[in-house]
């Protein structure tokens, strides 16, 4: 446990009062000759609001005198809420005069004033400090006027338009996509000021839009001159010197499975038959720490990154392309580095023995997941000559695959069948198809050997007691799932055993029930929703989802950044690094890292989906007025969202539904009319046509055809 955690920890002690800084150090015992780098502990955790310094200078918890501390959500029409820290803590809501010059995704700290019971928002609150401003630079569209200029900004949480002086413009002109740096920020009665630093193209260019969410979301576009240089200096061969050093598996079957599009190869397999019935499952994942030392150029942009980010027409990638695209991709015919993990499984699934090391792997072959699908569902014939050297073990994968499903269905984990959007873009970045993924029997194999494969190092890790990462998935909170279980009811469905904490095999059986009906996508979404968020935590706190005591990620270094620091704990094990000073510096170190790459994973799923709104909504732009089949998905008191085959979600509004007086009924979930009694509820299949469709705010208006 470090000081910070020490501190908290002693004050929480039987509600302590604020205590000043040499009390502190009493009860702790810290040397006096400390007590600089003491007060320098302290002055950092009031900065980050993990304390408050009183009048007195005495030092306390925020919770002994009513403030919390959280991300504030911002909402377009200028009010916002507190989501705290503390995930026992409801939200805040914060009224627009409450906002304290406070921004969307701000860190701060709010007094709470005002607290009628028990529902979300019967608690207000005002924002006293502003701890961590996120938004530095607004991306949005430049309007110029006849004396100043001002920025629209893109994210509509972002309600106050940015005040730009007529020097501070670059001359850009109206129309125009931009990068704003705030130099003042907002005060009541007072918009933010901003200047100019970057013109990105006319709103309407050829991608400025997906150019614009880069900037938003202050996703890296190039790498600093220092990683470069570094990654340059990586021989793109591997050494003998390094091979004589590894257990040499060159002569195993081994092979990829990916996508037809990726160039960054993290993983491959290898399976065999044993005389005593049970298979032995090799999984091969790139050395990525080999060529990153920790804390080199390369490692310290790598963490600030956290992870690669997918959009629809481009990788932001972790690692430069000499790295994820060369050296570290498992691309077939050539010597490559890898930490390999063999785990002989039973008939029933059981790992009953594994082994982890470090060596060397020439990929036999690099398979695409349609065709792999095809040889096994189809038995494509023309695919069989081109992989007949692998079908006998593709069959071996697929019964082995079966297996470890089964038995972790057996056990409760989730398995949610969302439509995932597959969009196609042409060469000038316009979408010109959108379709749900498949999920068929090639991604499945590799998602459930990953599977098995990240169990096994965390159980490994964990027994072994030393400092490491796991990716976590906390229960549910009970009020949500109180609120899920009465979204159900209105489909003749309901969940059991929730007052004493659900186990993860009640809310599978509801997806076995609703399986296949038309109602199965909203129930699997409304669901997802109700359930905590997985993260990445230095302690080990079991995964919900996948019912499952131990997890770590450890499968994909080339675009996770905890994964590439699960491969070095891993070899500090293997090779007996693990001392005193290792052991400490851990502690200390992967909490924090832990909470980064749990931030920047959300900033990638953010950035991700808003390219795909945004290809979304320009697909649909040639398509006003034509008519579509689609699913109620949402229902609110301004109108139904309706969900089309093809995964595009549009709304139609209350004042279209001309036939009646419609009232929003919140318990069901359902449009009721007044007069006809005429029912839209969740899951009601519909006819909609395409009347109006937005770029600038992602929004597509359907009305109802009769």
């Amino acid at each position: 446990m470090n000081i910070k955690e020490k501190v908290i920890e002693v004050l929480k002690e039987n509600k302590m009062s604020p205590q000043f800084p040499e009390q502190l150090m009493e009860i702790l015992g810290i040397d006096p000759n400390e007590k600089k780098a003491f007060l320098n502990i302290l002055d950092e955790m009031i900065d980050e609001g993990k304390l408050v310094e009183t009048r007195k200078k005495k030092i306390g918890l925020p919770e002994d005198f009513g403030l919390l501390v959280g991300r504030l959500q911002g909402h377009a029409k200028g009010f916002g809420f507190l989501i705290p820290d503390d995930r026992n803590q409801e939200d805040v809501f914060i009224a627009p005069e409450n906002m304290g010059g406070a921004l969307h995704n701000d860190r701060v700290m709010v007094k709470v004033f005002k607290d009628k019971g028990k529902s979300s928002r019967s608690r207000e609150g005002e924002v006293v400090k502003v701890l961590e401003r996120s938004n530095k630079t607004v991306v949005g569209t430049f309007e110029k006027d006849k004396y100043f200029g001002f920025v629209i900004p893109d994210d509509r949480r972002i309600h106050q338009d940015i005040f730009i002086p007529k020097d501070e413009t670059m001359n850009a002109k109206t129309g125009y996509k931009v990068v704003a740096e705030i130099v003042s920020w907002p005060e009541r009665r007072r918009n933010p000021e901003g200047r100019i630093i970057e013109i990105l193209g006319h709103k309407d260019d050829v991608g400025t839009d997906v150019l614009s969410i880069i900037k938003k979301f202050n996703l890296p576009e190039e790498f600093p001159d220092d990683v470069l240089e570094e990654a340059r200096r990586i021989p793109q061969e591997v050494s003998q010197k390094e091979v004589d050093r590894r257990k040499d598996l060159r002569a195993l079957n081994t092979f990829t499975i990916d996508g037809a599009d990726a160039k960054d190869l993290d993983d491959a397999v290898s399976i065999e038959l044993l005389e005593n019935g049970n298979y032995r499952l090799g999984v091969h994942i790139a050395d990525v720490s080999f060529y990153v030392k920790e804390n080199s150029a390369l490692d310290r942009d790598a963490l600030t990154r956290g992870t690669s980010v997918y959009l629809v027409d481009r990788v932001v990638p972790m690692l430069p392309k000499e790295l994820s695209n060369g050296i570290c991709s498992l691309n077939p015919m050539v010597d490559r580095l890898t930490m390999s993990v063999f785990m002989e499984i039973d008939a029933e699934g059981k790992v009953v023995d594994y082994e982890i090391f470090e060596s060397v792997i020439r990929s036999k072959k690099r398979m695409i997941y349609e065709d792999v699908s095809k040889i096994l569902e189809e038995n494509d014939p023309a695919l069989f000559e081109e992989y007949g050297d692998f079908v006998d073990d593709l069959r071996k994968m697929e019964q082995l695959c079966k297996i470890l499903n089964e038995r972790r269905m057996k056990r409760g984990s989730l398995d949610f069948d969302l439509d995932e959007p597959k969009i196609t873009l042409d060469v000038r970045g316009k979408p010109i198809s959108i379709y749900p993924y498949e999920r068929r029997i090639a991604n499945r194999i590799i998602e459930e050997f990953m599977l098995i494969c990240n169990e096994t190092v965390a159980e490994h890790i964990h027994w072994a007691k030393y400092p490491f990462l796991y990716r976590v998935h906390e229960e549910p909170d009970i009020e949500k799932l109180l609120e899920f279980n009465e979204f159900i009811h209105n489909f003749g469905y309901h969940l059991k055993g929730i007052g004493g904490g659900i186990h993860p095999k009640a809310l599978q059986d509801l997806l076995n029930k609703v399986s296949g009906s038309r109602e199965e996508g909203i129930i699997s979404a409304v669901m997802l929703r109700s359930l905590q968020k997985a993260k990445y935590s230095h302690e080990n706190l079991g995964h919900f989802g996948l019912a499952a005591k131990y997890y770590t990620h450890f499968t994909s270094p080339i675009r996770r950044y905890p994964d590439l620091m699960v491969h070095r704990i891993l070899k500090d094990v293997l090779h007996n690094k693990l001392d005193s000073e290792r052991i400490s510096y851990l502690e200390n170190r992967l909490p924090d890292i832990a909470l980064h790459c749990s931030e920047r994973e959300r900033v990638a799923d953010d950035a991700e989906r808003e390219t795909e709104d945004l290809k979304k909504a320009e697909f649909m732009l040639d398509k006003v007025g034509m008519e579509f089949d689609g699913i109620i998905s949402g229902v609110t008191n301004y109108g139904l969202y309706v969900q089309l085959e093809n995964t595009v979600e549009g709304l139609v509004r209350i004042t279209t539904l001309e036939d009646d007086y419609y009232i929003y009924n919140e318990k069901h979930y359902c449009l009721i009319g007044e007069r006809t009694r005429k029912l839209y509820r969740l899951g009601d299949a519909v006819r909609v046509k395409v009347v109006r469709v937005d770029l600038a705010s992602r929004e597509i208006d359907f009305v109802l055809v009769e």
